[in-house]
């Protein structure tokens, strides 16, 4: 876990972005942030963990990974992690509820499963059509993509029973998810540096589009991190071209393009260092405004 403040010195970068030290030893598998603390849990290639999610408090950790296993990490008191029964394949996704005070996994034994943390058993597992790629939630809405381009929409009022299946509106593989804060849809990346914008409601299929991202001339890179801003409803995509875009969806614009630290004399260079930057953004990078020409 690395701990960050602003008071250090950015490390030179495009950006000016703050380095978070130490920082893994091979690339970056997930991210996140604390629910309620200045810290940040990632997780890498350079060992068995493929995810990470935080229980609501901040005191507790879960992680996910190439082992098949699920553990909890106890991080006020340092101790040993607890270890649940686990899947028959990796763990690639994991996600807190707290309104079930539920963990839900998601992995490549084509199943979700719910863990009640007092429990080492799963409390229900639901079967899905093939290996989960990608998950988000928002609650009552979450969101599983798999393999073949199923994306399954579950009320979590309802766990149990899928609410709706869908084909991918991408034509390629999906790589991630984010649900709605407003839980009225769902946006998607896929590997064909692309972005579909869904709404779960048919009512509301017409404002469903797509769009083109993280390209350069005939060059095509993978969607790799869609997350949404907690306060404007505006989102920033990540791409293997080393760029991360915020967008406005409502007015279908993009705000703001940037690029990280894959650019310049390190690119493509097998032995660069991996870092991970925290970068502050500006309310005019991430506010949503209506497009030029319209009121």
């Amino acid at each position: 876990m690395a701990t960050f403040n602003t008071a250090g010195a950015a490390n030179p970068n495009p950006n000016k972005s703050l380095e978070v030290n130490p920082a893994p030893e091979d690339s970056v598998s997930s991210l996140s942030f604390s629910p309620n603390a200045n810290h940040l849990i990632a997780t890498s290639w350079d060992n068995q963990a493929l995810c990470s999610a935080w229980k609501d408090d901040g005191t507790t950790v879960f992680s996910g990974g190439c082992d098949k296993l699920v553990k909890m990490w106890p991080l006020l008191s340092g101790g040993q992690p607890t270890t649940f029964s686990g899947h028959e394949a990796p763990v690639k996704e994991l996600a807190w509820i707290p309104q079930m005070n539920l963990l839900v996994s998601g992995s490549w034994d084509k199943t979700l499963r719910y863990w009640d943390i007092r429990q080492p058993q799963p409390a229900h597992v639901q079967q899905l059509p093939e290996r989960c790629y990608a998950l988000s939630l928002s609650y009552p809405l979450m969101v599983v993509g798999t393999a073949d381009r199923n994306i399954i929409v579950y009320n979590l009022q309802n766990p149990q029973a899928e609410f709706k299946r869908i084909a991918s509106p991408l034509k390629l593989q999906t790589r991630c998810l984010a649900a709605f804060p407003d839980q009225q849809g769902f946006l998607v990346g896929s590997i064909e540096g692309r972005v579909g914008v869904h709404h779960v409601d048919d009512s509301q299929q017409a404002k469903n589009f797509t769009f083109k991202c993280h390209r350069e001339g005939n060059e095509i890179y993978s969607v790799n991190s869609l997350n949404f801003h907690p306060v404007y409803g505006t989102f920033a995509t990540a791409g293997s071209d080393g760029g991360f875009n915020f967008w406005d969806k409502d007015s279908k614009q993009r705000l703001k393009v940037c690029y990280d630290w894959s650019k310049g004399a390190e690119k493509h260079n097998p032995s660069a260092k991996t870092n991970i930057f925290i970068h502050s953004v500006q309310e005019a990078d991430v506010k949503g405004k209506p497009r030029a020409g319209k009121k």
